[in-house]
């Protein structure tokens, strides 16, 4: 049973994660941490903060919807291998044991951590690539499925694959993203809706969270210091990447 403080945490969690995530990702750093902290257990609370996360991306696609208008033709490109990676990696989360995804937690809130610090060099790094489409295609793929097993850094990703096929409209990629993010999202929720992994009472807040925020920052990205915002949540992850090494595998020594 979920307090009501609880359940305002966790709606205020969703309120940051929704809003990170229309910009620049990193959302899931806010919204899975505190679905742990409400008392779900890792692999739920990874489930969960999936379907947590889906309002968000869909009210800020709404929101970015007028800069989709220049790229239909890669909208249908990277909406089969955005679905089918989702499904393969929310796939590989149902299979494996919980005990080995409760132990990987510290690992990948440090991929996360380290794709949100680094995300920015990644975006630039990607767009001076040259590669052929059929890798293109590939690297979404893979994007996906790391995506369908775990949410968090699944924006960042998204930008530096979107980046690498040579966009540079930040509208644009924004909203593509949103595409990649909804549609990974899509097809990993309904395989843990089949497989029973949601929590609902503690996941009903942060959606109702990420709604809004999702929305509400997309309308306003241009109006807030997002540099500083960055280097708050990137402190914040790093600590928390710490606790939970700390917390798994003890202190060192």
């Amino acid at each position: 049973m979920t307090s009501a403080s609880q359940t305002l945490a966790l709606f205020g969690a969703g309120l940051l994660g929704g809003a990170l995530n229309a910009v620049a990702g990193g959302g899931s750093l806010v919204t899975f941490p505190a679905l742990l902290a409400a008392g779900v257990p890792p692999v739920p609370a990874n489930a969960t903060n999936t379907l947590a996360s889906l309002p968000g991306y869909l009210t800020s696609l709404w929101a970015y919807r007028g800069a989709l208008g220049a790229h239909r033709a890669l909208l249908g490109r990277i909406a089969l291998v955005s679905l089918l990676g989702g499904l393969l990696g929310a796939g590989l989360l149902i299979v494996l044991p919980a005990e080995a995804f409760s132990g990987a937690v510290p690992w990948l809130l440090l991929v996360a951590t380290l794709l949100f610090g680094f995300g920015p060099w990644l975006t630039r790094a990607a767009r001076r690539a040259r590669l052929p489409e059929g890798v293109h295609d590939g690297l979404q793929f893979a994007v996906a499925v790391y995506g369908g097993f775990f949410n968090a850094g699944l924006g960042i990703l998204s930008l530096g694959a979107l980046a690498a096929r040579g966009l540079t409209d930040i509208s644009a990629m924004n909203g593509l993203k949103m595409v990649v993010s909804s549609l990974v999202s899509v097809a990993a929720v309904a395989a843990f809706l089949l497989g029973g992994l949601i929590a609902w009472e503690a996941g009903l807040a942060v959606i109702a969270g990420t709604a809004l925020g999702g929305y509400g920052m997309a309308r306003l990205a241009l109006r807030l210091p997002m540099d500083l915002l960055r280097s708050a949540i990137l402190v914040y992850a790093a600590g928390l990447t710490a606790y939970w090494f700390w917390r798994v595998h003890g202190p060192p020594g």
